[in-house]
């Protein structure tokens, strides 16, 4: 299982490393580059035009080398076991999908707007379903729901699936809304990454392991073009890719309510947007909680530097990621 795991972060890193070095000449010279709001931070202005999308590279990486560890696991007669992990793949692939078009459109369309809201949300939803429809049919969805730090398991039933779904929709979203300087999904993520393979290997999870690992390779191989000053961002289809991949590994592990912990900062950044807007907008326009959200921005307009914030939210990942392993 060592062997395994090494070999396919390794292999996910290499190709990864390979893949985004022959991309970003190519969407340079397409102008696929980054447009930047005009209500974003005024110092991201000089990021206008870095290359995005880069997230379609490590999906690539990650898809190719575990289609190999899929058949070859399949050869030796293991095709059941491989069934979590296909399906978290498959929720990972159909949100980056997702992403994609909607990166696709806002490049066609010139200006910072893909998919509304609602559509985003509309074919999300149908990413969760089919991804839960195919986990309840393969008998790989546990309705009983495990509570952190305790030995009581809540029987759902029915319900489990409307949790489940709105955790995925949640957290998927709340992945996509950390990425908004250089580095910072990335590099959470592989923090991220790091807990899910200590977590298989105490318990033996294969499945869990081969995640760990794509996260682990895809996310430090991306970083080498990733890290301030960013030489290309990841987009929608990076993130939403990755937060579906990140959800997906919950469930195989089946400890979905430990996303709590180990996504603290994906969560905080959610609930820092939602708090502003909700407060905006009740307060008639005239509050607004933070300096600018998500908090990334916030810490940023305090004067912190984008390496600094990065370093501190992978570190409050790391500890939060310790105190959810005693947790399971």
């Amino acid at each position: 299982m060592i062997i395994e795991f090494i070999s396919v972060a390794l292999a996910i890193f290499v190709l990864t490393v390979i893949l985004e070095k022959l991309i970003i000449p190519i969407l340079q010279s397409h102008k696929v580059g980054q447009r930047i709001l005009e209500i974003g931070p005024r110092w991201h202005k000089n990021k206008a035009g870095t290359p995005t999308m880069g997230g379609i590279c490590f999906i690539m990486a990650i898809l190719v080398i575990m289609t190999v560890v899929s058949i070859t696991l399949a050869a030796c007669g293991e095709a059941k076991s491989l069934i979590p992990l296909a399906l978290a793949l498959g929720l990972a692939t159909l949100n980056g999908l997702i992403g994609f078009f909607d990166d696709y459109t806002k490049l066609v369309k010139k200006q910072n707007e893909g998919f509304t809201a609602k559509q985003k949300i509309a074919l999300q939803s149908l990413a969760a379903i089919i991804y839960l429809v195919a986990m309840g049919l393969t008998d790989n969805i546990n309705t009983a729901l495990h509570i952190p730090f305790t030995s009581v398991s809540l029987e759902l039933g029915a319900f489990y699936y409307v949790f489940a779904f709105v955790l995925i929709i949640g957290f998927v979203n709340s992945v996509n809304l950390t990425d908004g300087i250089d580095g910072l999904a990335s590099s959470v993520t592989l923090v991220v990454g790091i807990f899910f393979s200590v977590v298989a290997f105490v318990y033996d999870i294969r499945m869990l392991a081969f995640l760990g690992a794509s996260l682990i390779g895809a996310t430090a191989g991306f970083l080498m073009y990733n890290f301030y000053p960013a030489r290309v961002f990841m987009g929608d289809t990076g993130s939403l890719f990755l937060g579906g991949l990140v959800v997906g590994a919950t469930f195989v592990l089946d400890e979905p309510m430990i996303i709590f912990l180990v996504g603290i900062i994906y969560l905080i950044e959610a609930a820092s947007d939602i708090i502003q807007v909700g407060v905006f907008k009740l307060s008639g326009r005239k509050i607004r909680v933070f300096k600018m959200a998500p908090i990334h921005h916030h810490f940023e307009k305090c004067g912190w530097s984008e390496i600094k914030i990065v370093a501190v939210f992978s570190l409050v990942t790391a500890i939060f990621c310790v105190l959810a392993f005693f947790g399971i």
